[in-house]
């Protein structure tokens, strides 16, 4: 027995050793873009460092997730409704830059069931790249318009080690187990109101305890959700004004014991209960494209509110009411990206604009670091660990940086691939994935 114990503790600190630390939902374990993890590779090519590549069937942006030995990705069966949309690059050639449009403007994917539209959950296996299972979700009801750079499966599906939650811009979510089998699922634009907005729905889903939250700020119908997240059952609904819009995902804060769902949308930053979506705080402010989200260090929200080089800001949270002039440490007016979501890392702000920007600022002040010009187009979130920063432009290069106060170009890695959604890192290795593929990225 004692052999038999020693030899089980040994498998489980080996699998620890191999797997490292899970990437269990969009932007890592903390929501922050940050990994613990040491040893990361920082070059690499299509011929170079690449452990393997899966192809994924249909096409979609959502960012990749991973839980032990398995890499979770959603994707799209069929074209949909797509209309072409305003670019990030506008000085000139934009296909030239490396924005084009969701499959490079060429197939839009294989059809769904009956040539329409379908959703699909598919688990790689993590050390050899082999596809486990693949699951299908059917789209019902009407599809409403996107842009083109992206599908209706945008939103990235997130994991609490037993199920895997899939949510779609249809409003169709899905529980699978980890062998793929759907536990329960809900059509949440067929029972609330239909999913419109603007270029398409965008929020993934987070799990907060026992519960999927869900934002659902739309044209029609505006509301914070909670479901259950063993039966898919409504815990608690919280109703917005009319004409609240987002395109952002919540983000949890922890202050002094208690927990706060922050929220980026149309009418401005605001932190609500997530016990049962009651609001506690706000910062009005007006955004035409509130997409990026929040993150915390040591008991403060940094956040950008996106649209063309929008503000950042620091908030201290714990707020009742209006709190602009009482918890708001400090704001920068103008200099953040559009899309993609800040990432602070030993304490300093990195962002990078849509067109090449870097930004870096003092996070206890909001003040300009540096700031270098390094090209391409972005909307990936960057993430940081092991002293660096990767940058994933549209066009397939990634940009590692060294982190610090001097600005240091450590790496340009290309490859033939879209790159729009964020990486995940686990396991020494970086999780990768284009329109129709899964990279891994390391030995």
């Amino acid at each position: 027995m004692y052999r038999l114990g020693w030899a089980g503790s040994l498998i489980i600190l080996l699998a620890s050793a191999v797997y490292g630390n899970d990437w269990p939902n969009w932007r890592g374990p903390s929501a922050s873009g940050v990994s613990p993890e040491t040893g990361l590779p920082d070059r690499w090519s299509s011929t170079e460092n690449i452990a393997w590549k899966a192809p994924v069937r249909g096409l979609g942006i959502s960012s990749p997730i991973v839980w032990g030995d398995r890499v979770f990705v959603t994707s799209q069966l069929g074209r949909g409704v797509v209309q072409p949309g305003p670019r990030l690059f506008q000085a000139g050639d934009a296909g030239a830059a490396g924005e084009t449009p969701l499959g490079r403007g060429g197939a839009a994917g294989a059809a769904g069931a009956g040539g329409g539209v379908s959703f699909l959950v598919t688990a790689f296996d993590r050390a050899s790249g082999r596809r486990l299972w693949e699951s299908q979700v059917e789209s019902r009801g009407q599809l409403h318009e996107v842009h083109e750079k992206h599908n209706l499966a945008t939103p990235s599906p997130v994991t609490d080690g037993e199920r895997v939650y899939a949510w779609f811009g249809t409003g169709q979510i899905a529980a699978l187990d980890m062998t793929g089998k759907i536990v329960w699922q809900r059509h949440l634009g067929a029972e609330y109101s239909p999913f419109e907005i603007g270029w398409g729905h965008s929020s993934s889903p987070i799990l907060y305890r026992d519960t999927v939250i869900l934002l659902c700020y739309h044209t029609r119908s505006s509301y914070l959700l909670a479901l259950d997240a063993r039966t898919g059952q409504v815990r608690w609904k919280s109703d917005r004004e009319n004409g609240v819009f987002s395109y952002s995902t919540p983000f949890v804060a922890t202050a002094g014991g208690s927990a706060e769902l922050v929220v980026n949308s149309s009418k401005g930053m605001s932190g609500h209960n997530p016990a049962n979506g009651e609001l506690l705080w706000e910062i009005e402010e007006d955004n035409r494209f509130p997409i990026p989200v929040a993150v915390q260090h040591d008991g403060i929200i940094y956040t950008s509110r996106g649209y063309r080089s929008g503000p950042f800001l620091a908030i201290r949270p714990g707020g009742k009411g209006n709190v602009a002039n009482s918890h708001v440490l400090w704001r920068v007016p103008t200099g953040a990206p559009y899309v993609s979501s800040l990432v602070y890392y030993d304490g300093l702000i990195y962002m990078v604009g849509d067109v090449g920007v870097v930004t870096v600022s003092d996070a206890k002040t909001g003040e300009r670091v540096w700031q270098e010009r390094i090209g391409g187009v972005f909307s990936a979130s960057p993430v940081a660990a092991d002293g660096k920063i990767y940058l994933l432009s549209e066009g397939g290069e990634t940009v590692v940086l060294a982190a610090g106060r001097t600005p240091r170009v450590l790496a340009r890695n290309k490859l033939d691939a879209r790159q729009l959604a964020s990486p995940a890192i686990s396991g020494g290795r970086l999780f990768i994935r284009s329109d129709d593929a899964l990279f891994a990225i390391g030995r």
